[in-house]
């Protein structure tokens, strides 16, 4: 038991006892130099006497245990005893690589059998066990989101090939394209209302729908959401959203849906070149390849049909509607930068209330002149109407807020995998010929989509896992035997302890 003055770890040098005559002074418990250490055990006997004495109290122990320069002394060796006492050799208990969180499990070895030697005394310590339990929490996280993704790639998929086939069959009924990207794009706004619910589930920090609101108005500046922001920064990005639905609408008007689903995928080769020119942004060959495996997938589609009039209309407008989403994005990230996720909502109820606002006298216009005409409103197919709005409602949910749960790379997936459902979907309920140049011209798009999903440092990753695997087809060395004596394993334990210690 320790008292008032009592410590562990090296004493302090101004603390002297005065043994014997006047004229003698002997510094006990002083920490020596490197330059006087002792040679022989004898030298530092009175200090061995204090190893008796050396019982931790249960009532500190926990406080020793959280202070980093203090070990527990009953789990210590002699000779950790014995510096710690002296505080000869320069050793300080935080610097000890023998300390239990940072001890390598080399006492375990693994045999030729497969089965484990146990070498010395001792079993797995408990941060041994916590950075086991750590790696399989951390293993049930990615396995989760894992499981999460597979769900997203399903939603995403099936969210944007059914807006595009119901989209097909709207026009069958009514033709109109931009009223119904006019009342698609008002959906938008149940963005915030939607994440605001969300928030009042999730956030331990509820706040009020206003003070929501404000928070999430710092996105676009100090003096938040302005006339003059909003005609800068904000009705842009609203024509070109409205510009690229009307672009994707009006080329299944021309084209099958397949080749409409698998040209819009270029639009992430678009993002890489515009991102290159105007963001500066990393230069990568692969990306590169990807882009013009893009282009060339296009001049291939264009060319399965013969170049006749109607297609390259089609093609040429899902092109443009690509590239208006590239432009979208790349912009995006120019002018207003990355968004949190009540922000991002803010802006899309903030696009979707604009153009109920400022873009409803389009579809007045057109149904006086008798462009996109009805009869009346309970001829309108609203079914179809509402099943094409809530579908590109839910799939920009997911592609905008499904990285909360969720990589990245995968709801990108369900985009290109909704190429193969759309053929499926074709190749049933209309006249489509897949011949072998439109087959090879969707494979080389759909192909070029992944390798832009490849992270920057891909080929970094290949290096590593091809050297994990030529270390694993290495054949493992033959470990020690048992009747190796006690000196062999405290020749190994030093040998790494000043291995460890640099």
């Amino acid at each position: 038991m320790y008292g008032d003055g009592d410590r562990l770890g090296p004493p302090r040098r101004d603390c002297m006892c005065y043994l014997g005559p006047p004229t003698t002074l002997m510094p006990i418990g002083m920490r020596k130099s490197p330059e006087v250490s002792p040679r022989r055990l004898s030298d530092i006997s009175p200090q061995l006497r204090q190893l008796k004495y050396l019982v931790v109290d249960e009532s500190i122990k926990e406080d020793l245990k959280s202070s980093r320069s203090v070990e527990d002394i009953n789990s210590a060796s002699i000779e950790e005893r014995i510096l710690r006492i002296t505080g000869y050799y320069g050793y300080q208990p935080w610097n000890a690589v023998y300390k239990r969180e940072d001890r390598p499990r080399e006492n375990v070895v693994g045999t030729a059998d497969g089965q484990a030697m146990v070498g010395g005394a001792g079993t797995e310590s408990g941060a041994g066990r916590q950075r086991l339990h750590c790696c399989v929490r951390v293993t049930a996280v990615q396995v989760r989101k894992a499981i999460w993704g597979v769900a997203m790639v399903i939603c995403v998929c099936s969210s944007w090939a059914g807006s595009t086939q119901l989209a097909k069959l709207t026009f069958k009924q009514y033709d109109a394209p931009f009223t119904l990207t006019w009342f698609a794009t008002t959906w938008n706004c149940l963005f915030f209302p939607l994440y605001y619910i969300g928030h009042l589930c999730k956030s331990p920090e509820r706040q009020t729908p206003k003070q929501r609101f404000r928070e999430c108005c710092r996105f676009f500046g100090d003096d938040g959401l302005t006339a003059k922001v909003f005609f800068t920064k904000v009705a842009p990005f609203g024509l070109l959203w409205i510009m690229t639905n009307y672009l994707y609408l009006q080329a299944l008007r021309k084209i099958n849906s397949t080749d409409v689903s698998a040209l819009f995928c270029c639009n992430k080769a678009f993002v890489f070149l515009l991102s290159w020119i105007v963001l500066r942004d990393r230069f990568m060959g692969v990306r590169i390849v990807a882009a013009i495996l893009a282009i060339a997938g296009i001049v291939m589609l264009t060319y399965a049909d013969g170049f006749h009039s109607h297609s390259v209309i089609g093609i040429t407008l899902v092109v443009a509607s690509a590239s208006a989403s590239a432009l979208y994005k790349v912009l995006f990230k120019l002018v207003l930068g990355s968004a949190k996720f009540g922000e991002a909502a803010l802006f899309l109820t903030i696009v979707g209330g604009a153009n109920f606002v400022f873009m409803s006298f389009v579809p007045v216009i057109l149904y006086f002149t008798h462009v996109e005409y009805f009869t009346s409103i309970a001829d309108l197919p609203w079914a179809y109407l509402c099943g094409v709005a809530g579908l590109l409602l839910a799939f920009n949910i997911l592609v905008n807020f499904g990285i909360a749960i969720t990589y990245p790379t995968l709801i990108s997936l369900g985009i290109v995998l909704s190429v193969p459902v759309n053929a499926m979907v074709d190749l049933y309920t209309c006249d489509i010929h897949f011949n072998t140049v439109r087959l090879i011209a969707v494979f080389i798009i759909c192909l070029g989509f992944l390798m832009l999903l490849l992270p920057e440092d891909w080929d970094q990753c290949l290096i590593e896992l091809g050297t994990k695997l030529r270390k694993r087809e290495q054949p493992v060395e033959p470990a020690e035997t048992g009747t190796s004596s006690g000196l062999n394993w405290t020749r190994r334990a030093r040998t790494s302890m000043s291995t460890f210690s640099h």
